[in-house]
């Protein structure tokens, strides 16, 4: 496991060590959760992205015409 040393304005270290305190989570644990969380919501977006630069119209619209033309269920309107 590696050691980063991190520079936090002290209003962000507050209210990190009240959350963490708050989760009954030390501070390493929050900001190790927090990062992870980012991590993989970049690369999600990063995969998503690559998926869809490999996407076709034509296989799409194929798809959606056998789709049933009928109303929706009233709890699947918005």
């Amino acid at each position: 496991m590696g050691t980063i040393r991190l520079r936090l304005p002290e209003s962000l270290q507050r209210a990190a060590r009240a959350l963490a305190e708050k989760e009954d989570i030390s501070l390493n644990q929050l900001i190790t959760l927090a990062l992870a969380e980012k991590v993989s919501a970049l690369m999600t977006e990063e995969v998503l992205g690559q998926r869809a630069q490999r996407g076709n119209r034509k296989k799409f619209q194929r798809a959606l015409d056998k789709v049933p033309d009928v109303e929706p269920a009233d709890q699947d309107r918005l």
